[in-house]
């Protein structure tokens, strides 16, 4: 593969970000849900529903011509509607994406780091993440420093410490 380049996502990365969270939804082989399900499910779409809010933040990996190929972004929930991820009010969660190609090419490492960074300098003590079991994405986030907190229903909840 050839290189790529982060830059920061924004209002119209909306529908890309809807394409990277089907792709994360879809890591198992074998087990592709469509799009329509995947975003017909209130626990999915509640993480692009309305991209860019306020607080929500995320960076889009880009090929050399300048196509995306992967997205990292987080939103805030509250306690009210909590999402897969959630820990406690004002604690982001994050949401990646990579479009198989370009998997294991360092894509999803570097989108990982530059959406961490820009938590800790948007003042975030910490960023929390959720991951079904078996995801071989656990990895990636655990060598990033990201610790599992809790374990329920075929899925853990993740944090990093920003702090």
């Amino acid at each position: 593969m050839v290189g790529f380049s982060i830059r920061p996502a924004g209002p119209a990365d909306g529908g890309f970000l809807a394409d990277m969270l089907v792709e994360a939804a879809n890591w198992r082989s074998g087990a592709t849900r469509p799009r329509h399900v995947v975003l017909g499910d209130a626990s999915h779409a509640a993480y692009v529903a309305g991209w860019q809010r306020p607080a929500d933040r995320g960076v889009v990996a880009v090929d050399p011509e300048g196509r995306p190929v992967g997205a990292a972004w987080y939103r805030l929930f509250g306690a009210d509607r909590p999402s897969q991820g959630f820990v406690a009010t004002g604690v982001p969660e994050l949401i990646i994406g990579v479009r198989p190609l370009w998997r294991a090419q360092g894509v999803g490492r570097g989108l990982l780091r530059a959406l961490t960074e820009d938590a800790r300098s948007g003042g975030y003590a910490r960023l929390a993440l959720s991951v079904e079991h078996g995801n071989f994405a656990h990895e990636l986030y655990r060598s990033e420093g990201f610790a599992v907190i809790a374990s329920a229903n075929g899925r853990d909840t993740m944090v990093r410490r920003l702090r």
